[in-house]
Order: structure tokens, then sequence, then C-alpha cells
């Protein structure tokens, strides 16, 4: 029986902000456990949480920068309650009834827009420690409050995504957003975005089936193939006759299952409501219009633009502009060295490599901009050969000089004075000369022999194009 699925997506991801979202407590990563904890985000009695303006301005970012078609003027928070042993207060300051920002849309392809349902401002929990073997043979939880209370973002899709590979192209499309709008560094690893999916199937054209929500997914990927197999899951119970329990489902990678954890809560389960101890955030249109003023340019916006402005094929500007840091790199070099299809072909081709082998970000290679700017013209002028630029691009990868200080100390500048050329073509010649006799019996081949003859000579030197110029007129 063919069944059709149909999937919501919550995003939570970490605003960049220096401090909490209702205290000066820092959010830095990486500190000692339980050191980024003050009253207020420990939960204890009598303290008054204050809002973090700089949140409230990444949340309109992003609300405009999704497109939002309602940006709440007056900003509600509420109280959402449930026990977890990482939650100090025993609830979380959030946003319920009215969101800052609703009725907003990502297109994700040409052919596919999903339709953003919410997106509002909420504080993190903490984060439990799992030991493997504990205390004499048991195991137990430690609990880290550093993340208490740092500034989330939740983005909410409508049931609007139809397949798994859908699900993973609007987080790739949604990071790549985020990032561009400065929002968040969006890093799973340090947990700095994370995703819960509810997933339902139904027969084509009936109401929506029984919905599972499905957690601990540590990347895009997981989310991909974890759906794959929830939907594979419910098919089998659906063909059986059996019904769908609505619950929340954990996936376990090493398996490669979900697994029951509870029964799907509702908002009633949660008791929201409004927090007493903050007054409502107003938005003003000003606001808006000075964040209007900041906003960047979007992905798909600038890579049409690199496309236009710079010549270059869609898919080099696609993968210029896969992320920020990217482009604007290309953007600094294409400018300095006025050969953007170069620029682009270097850094897709040669840098891009590196640092991925390196497991490296953009903005900590050693060649800067700039230094690769300067490489390029070296090649433009002829100072130096295409093999010699990429000898000399791995040594600056590694040592971050500069193409002219490399070239200086190696000596390796290009020849390109014919004359020259054209006496190290004579000494091939005469040192070869079965290689005259089987060019003029047609033997092509006789040319590329020569020409890596004066290479040699020349030690990769001498300008290729002018070598075989000439060894063709001299053999002529």
């Amino acid at each position: 029986m063919d069944y059709e699925i149909v999937i919501g997506l919550e995003v939570h991801t970490h605003m960049k902000t220096n401090s909490k979202m209702f205290c000066s407590c820092s959010t830095e990563f990486g500190a000692e456990q339980n050191t980024q904890t003050c009253p207020i985000c420990l939960g204890m009695p009598g303290v008054l949480p204050v809002i973090n303006e700089k949140a409230v301005e990444l949340a309109v970012r992003c609300a405009i920068g999704l497109a939002c078609k309602k940006i709440e003027g007056r900003n509600v928070f509420s109280r959402k309650h449930y026990y977890y042993p990482d939650l100090p207060k025993n609830f979380q300051i959030t946003q319920y009834d009215l969101p800052l920002g609703e009725h907003g849309e990502l297109k994700i392809s040409e052919n596919k827009t999903v339709k953003i349902k919410r997106v509002h401002m909420e504080e993190d929990a903490g984060k439990l420690v799992h030991s493997g073997d504990g205390i004499e043979g048991s195991t137990y939880s430690l609990v880290d409050l550093n993340r208490t209370g740092t500034p989330l973002l939740e983005i909410v899709t409508e049931p609007d995504i139809f397949s798994p590979e859908e699900a993973y192209l609007y987080l790739m499309t949604l990071k790549k957003v985020l990032e561009y709008l400065d929002i968040s560094d969006c890093d799973m690893e340090k947990g700095n975005l994370r995703c819960d999916a509810n997933i339902s199937i139904r027969k084509k054209g009936e109401p929506l089936g029984v919905k599972a929500e499905l957690k601990n997914m540590n990347s895009f990927k997981a989310v991909q193939v974890a759906l794959d197999y929830e939907a594979k899951r419910q098919e089998e119970i659906l063909n059986e006759g059996k019904k769908i329990a609505q619950e929340t489902r954990l996936w376990d990678e090493k398996i490669g299952k979900t697994i029951s954890m509870r029964s799907k809560e509702e908002a009633h389960d949660y008791r929201y409501f409004p927090e007493p101890d903050l007054a409502p955030v107003e938005i003003s249109k000003e606001f808006i219009a000075e964040i209007l003023k900041t906003m960047p340019e979007l992905p798909e916006v600038r890579k049409k633009r690199f496309i236009e402005a710079y010549g270059l094929p869609e898919y080099d500007a696609g993968v210029l502009t896969s992320e920020r840091g990217f482009a604007d790199y290309f953007e600094v070099c294409a400018k300095m060295c006025d050969s953007p299809k170069s620029a682009g072909n270097w850094i897709m081709t040669g840098l891009l490599g590196l640092l991925n082998q390196k497991n490296m970000l953009i903005a900590e290679s050693k060649v800067t901009p700039e230094k690769l700017a300067e490489m390029i013209k070296l090649i433009d002028n002829k100072t130096i050969s295409g093999k010699m630029a990429k000898e000399i691009f791995s040594e600056m990868f590694v040592t971050g000089k500069t193409a002219k200080e490399i070239i200086s100390s190696k000596g390796m500048t290009q020849i390109t004075d014919e004359s020259e050329i054209e006496k190290i073509v004579l000494q091939a010649i005469n040192d070869n000369p079965k290689a005259i006799a089987d060019f003029r019996s047609g033997n092509q081949n006789a040319v590329t022999f020569l020409a890596g003859q004066v290479m040699r000579i020349t030690k990769g030197k001498a300008n290729p194009q002018t070598v075989n110029k000439i060894i063709k007129e001299k053999m002529k």
C-alpha cells in the first residue's frame, strides 16, 4: 500500500550572544563544569530575570531572514513546566501563544519552499554527562549547568516536508541562512544546533496520521536516516492492521533504530502560564527598521549575484556561497586579482581540499585571500607557471609565507625570455636526434618528449606554451 510521509521539524539553535538569555553569565563554550552560573540561571528564590537585548535583535533578524509575514510587536514570555535533572527551575522560560515570528518560508530548491510555522525565543536547559561504569559497577549521570539559560531560537516548520531527503535539504539550507545572518555558528558537536522531527504517514489525500517525535539525532545525516527508518516502521505497523502510538522516540545510531521513550506530551501537560517576573517586550517598527538596514545578503541572492557579476558557472557559485566564509574569502580575492574564475578554481580545488584534509575552517587558513590573489597575479603575468603555483600554494598553506617569499627563497621564477628558451630547446634537439626523425615521420609525441627534456633542464621553470611553440618551429 502506498503511503505519503509527512514531516515537521523543530530546530533549536544557540544565538551568538556573550551572555545568557536572562542573566549576565558567559555563554563561552568549554569552560569547567558549573562555573558559568549564578543565582538567576540556577533558579534561586527571590531572583529576577532581565532579558538580553542582543538575543531579541538576533531573533528579529531571523524572523526577517525567514520571510515571516508577522513579527509580533508585543512579546510575552511563559513558563513551560517539566521536571528533569538539568532544568534547575523545573520550568523553562519560553514563548507560547505569542511567538516572535509567524508564517515564514524557506526556499530549499527551485521547486520546493518549506512553510515556517513560528520562530520564538527561549532559554536552554543544562547538560547531563553520562558515565560508563560508575561507582561499584553502577552507572551515573552528572549535571553541568553552564548551558542553562543560554539564548535559544526555536524554528518550527509546518508539516510541509514529504521525504527524509527534503528534511536534510531543509536543514542544510536553514544552517546556511543562520550562518549568513550571523545568528549562530550552528556547531552540532557543541550542541549549538539540535533538531527534533515529527513524522507520520498517511494514504494520499487523507488527514494527517498519528505522529511520532524523534530525538537524539546528532547530525543532519542522522536526521535523514532516522526519518527513513521511522517511516518504514510506521508503514509496517499499519500494514499489519495495528495502530501507531503517539509517542516520543529516541534514535539509537548504534543499532540503527528508533526506541520508544515516552508518550508524546500535549501543551496542557506543560501547564503554560505567563512568566510573572518578565514584563512584555515591545518591538517597535523603528527597531525592526534599524535591523533591516544591517541585514546581509542571503545565500541565494549572493549566488545569483556571483553568477551575474563575476561570470561564474552556477555550480561554482553554489559551492562558493555554501558558507558565508567561503563567499567572503572569494570576493576579497576576486577583487584583488581581477580574475574571478581563477580565484574560484583555486579556492574550490586547492584551498577547500586542504582545509578538509586538516579539518580546518577557512578562517583558520594561513593563506589569506590577499596572499592567494597575489599568487594568481604571478601566474597571470607569467612569473610562475601553473605547475609551479601548485608547489608554491602547498607551502603557503603550511607556512603562511607569501608566494613572492617562496619564489625568492627557492629561485622559482618562470623563464619567459624566448631567446633563452630557444637555446635550451636547441640543446634538447641536439641531444635527442631520434625525436626529430620521429616527429617528421608523423609521431606527435616527439614534441611532448622534447618539451619534457626542456622542463627537466630548466627544473620546470620554462614557460610551457613558449617551449611548445619553439619546438614546433625548430622541427619543421
